[in-house]
């Protein structure tokens, strides 16, 4: 099933290295996914075409915990994703498994991250798929735009 896209772009003052990092590598992935509210922690990760990223999403907050709860979704979720295409510093494609969707089926979700050097700065441009309704494509949006606030904080320290 193919979806419509959402596009999202940033600027950062930063090296695209520093911001490749960020997106493929242990420390860099904790340092910043996850919305407030919540942190990652990186089981593996095996930056090639076919490789995976194995990661838990954790609510680490007492609102959080108890907003998971009252949706009747668990407080930590183990996430996978399966990398589809990568080009150091420019292209990082990948297929994010939903299923953590209580009530829906699992499905795929296609991310592609582009940078580009403009300067001193890089345009960082992503591209996901929909969900499967308005509801949840809100909330994918509203927690890209939180966890996107959080990448530039760990770029500026």
């Amino acid at each position: 099933m193919t979806r419509d896209q959402i596009t999202m772009e940033r600027t950062f003052e930063a090296t695209l290295r520093e911001v490749w990092e960020l997106w493929t590598t242990k420390s860099g992935i904790e340092s910043w996914w996850g919305p407030d509210g919540f942190h990652v922690e990186v089981h593996a990760i095996d930056l090639r075409p076919g490789g995976l990223l194995l990661y838990a999403m954790i609510a680490d907050t007492a609102e959080t915990i108890e907003l998971m709860k009252q949706q009747g979704m668990p407080t930590s979720v183990e996430a996978r994703i399966t990398f589809r295409e990568i080009v150091p510093l420019q292209r990082l494609a990948y297929t994010h498994l939903a299923d953590f969707i209580p009530g829906v089926a699992a499905y795929d979700v296609e991310t592609l991250v582009t940078l580009e050097q403009q300067g001193s700065k890089v345009k960082m441009t992503l591209c996901f798929d929909r969900m499967h309704d308005p509801t949840w494509t809100e909330r994918a949006a509203a927690s890209w735009e939180l966890e996107l606030n959080r990448l530039a904080r760990s770029l500026d320290r």
